[in-house]
């Protein structure tokens, strides 16, 4: 291993780490269960990290992100559980309905399709990246690690802020869909509700956003699952009020609406739709063992994109015309009586399952909103880490949690009592510009980082084997991804610049638009502060060691070797298994 990388692999070793399953908090055994509750939020004691003066702002962030506090409280049950539901929202369950409307059923399956496939190659890099390098922020100081430090500040910030804005939209949507069953409701009463509810589950950390995540998956998991055999029996004219159905509306209407043009005004919908499916990378950093937990994870994303998505949006499809004036229906692209997954159950004529799928959609909006508090908060914590952001951001309790970025999110959340003015459409609309493209912009970057890693690592005559996970979609995986990336970009320009059924208009395009300007405003400003003119970090500067787990690379590749020999010695079905899940 060459010098200057030992010397980060034993600044590390000085620093000791926080190679904990539980930060122990409990340090005095005479505090009564309220003293150690205040005691919790009392910031965790670090010490020194050995981190040496004469290092690189880069090397020192490395070792910082490396030796975060965060309580690597999350189980391998958790990180399957985010990774399958974690995507599973309103961008399926109520979102799609729009889409459904401008592209047709065949538009919507093609449009989900080729984000799914951009979605698996990303998480595919991100898997291998998140098991080599478990550090705080994952994928947020990967920027910095690989890329430009400017461009880690913009897709940081970029990140963080949709979050942020995330959740008092899914707070207003969670409020909307109670107002399915009564419409005279204080929606500013039900937001109080769901507030609470999400700032209480945050407090108790990773480990409560696990535990949340996981039954809130469950049930949507279960959810979809129920519907696709609904819609097949439905389809096939086990319905009380209608007979066999089968492709009649692939015929008419049609397959397509609006064309070419149809198709690409899926993609973004498409995006939000799969945003959320990073987390698990972003959690690597709390889980307490990556190596073996992630890697089952990422593969989950295959069948959630191919079970979930393409076979219950066909079943959609089948069952619902896109001419179907109830698709744009409603205030609020989160109505419940928008969704087509309601629509097709009540078209069906059975009774109470509308209310079902409601609740769903209900559990849904409040697990986006439970993930929002949890992706902001840890990415405000790296922020600051990495000094792009205030130093409070940066405090971790005894318990392991970002108190102060929890805080921040809580507070930006407030918005959502802003359901009670009449100008909410106007407020809630741009909130949402703000966060329309942030995900395509996160992808991207994953994508990217992986390339560079590659590069770095093949460079310094180093391969795969020393890797605890590699990316089924390999290298050129990445590239297809990142690709992808830019020409969804370039499309979603295209239908941003020149609308459905309009003509051009500022209003049209910074709606469809506005994350793109914001992010190049950030980079700009930071290239201009820091007067840090490179356009990309040279890749003898890129370190490749520091941040991992396994300390031994010689060990380590011993270990994996005996692995990949225990597999391959069971029997060809196991394989298959091991290799898909």
């Amino acid at each position: 291993m060459p010098e200057k990388e030992l010397s980060y692999v034993s600044s590390l070793k000085q620093s000791g780490g926080v190679n904990v399953d539980v930060v122990d908090y409990d340090e005095d055994k005479n505090l009564s269960a309220w003293g150690k509750f205040k005691d919790s939020f009392k910031r965790y004691d670090d010490n020194d990290l050995g981190i040496d003066p004469n290092m690189t702002d880069m090397e020192k962030l490395a070792v910082k992100t490396a030796n975060s506090p965060l309580a690597r409280t999350l189980k391998s049950r958790h990180l399957q559980m985010i990774a399958i539901g974690g995507a599973i929202g309103t961008g399926l369950f109520v979102g799609s309905g729009s889409k459904l409307s401008t592209g047709g059923p065949a538009g919507v399956l093609i449009g989900y399709a080729i984000i799914g496939s951009m979605i698996y190659s990303m998480c595919q890099a991100m898997g291998e990246l998140s098991v080599t390098f478990p550090v705080a922020g994952a994928f947020v100081t990967y920027n910095n690690r690989f890329l430009d430090p400017s461009w880690g500040f913009a897709m940081s910030w970029n990140y963080a802020m949709n979050w942020l804005v995330v959740l008092p939209l899914e707070l207003v949507a969670a409020s909307i869909t109670i107002q399915y069953w009564n419409d005279t409701i204080n929606p500013a009463s039900l937001v109080v509700i769901f507030y609470v509810v999400v700032i209480v589950i945050n407090l108790f950390g990773a480990r409560g956003y696990g535990e949340a995540e996981f039954i809130f998956s469950i049930i949507k998991v279960l959810a979809v699952i129920g519907f696709i055999l609904f819609g097949i029996i439905v389809d096939c004219g086990g319905g009380p009020k209608e007979g066999y159905i089968g492709a009649k509306y692939f015929y008419n209407p049609g397959a397509f609406s609006n064309g070419f043009k149809g198709v690409c005004s899926v993609f973004v919908a498409a995006a939000f739709a799969f945003a959320g499916t990073e987390l698990a990378g972003l959690a690597a950093a709390e889980t307490a063992n990556p190596r073996k937990s992630l890697p089952r994870a990422t593969k989950q994303v295959f069948w959630r994109i191919t079970l979930f998505y393409i076979i219950s949006l066909l079943i959609v499809g089948l069952l619902v015309p896109y001419n179907d004036s109830r698709l744009l229906d409603g205030s609020s692209s989160v109505d419940a009586k928008a969704s087509p997954f309601v629509i097709a159950i009540v078209d069906a004529g059975v009774s109470g399952l509308p209310s079902v799928m409601n609740v769903v959609i209900l559990i849904s909006v409040l697990s986006v909103g439970n993930s929002s508090v949890y992706g902001s908060s840890r990415t405000l914590a790296a922020l600051a880490a990495s000094g792009q952001a205030p130093k409070f951001f940066n405090y971790i309790d005894k318990a392991g949690r970002p108190i102060f970025g929890i805080v921040a999110s809580c507070l930006i959340g407030a918005l959502c009592f802003l359901v009670a003015s009449n100008k909410e459409d106007t407020i809630f609309t741009w909130l949402q510009a703000l966060s329309g493209l942030s995900s395509l912009f996160t992808w991207g970057s994953i994508c990217l980082c992986h390339i560079r890693f590659r590069y770095v690592l093949k460079k310094n005559g180093r391969d795969t084997s020393e890797l605890g996970y590699t990316a089924q979609t390999g290298l050129w995986g990445s590239y297809y991804g990142f690709i992808l990336v830019i020409l969804v970009l370039i499309a979603q320009f295209w239908i941003a610049l020149w609308p459905l059924g309009g003509s051009p208009n500022a209003s049209d395009f910074f709606e469809n638009y506005l994350s793109a300007p914001i992010v190049i405003f950030f980079y700009i400003c930071h290239k201009i502060y820091t007067k840090n003119w490179r356009l990309y970090i040279k890749w003898q500067d890129i370190d490749i060691d520091t941040g991992r787990r396994e300390l031994d690379l010689e060990l380590f590749k011993q270990e994996i070797a005996e692995e990949k020999a225990v597999i391959a010695s069971k029997p060809f079905y196991y394989r298959i298994y091991r290799f898909w899940c």
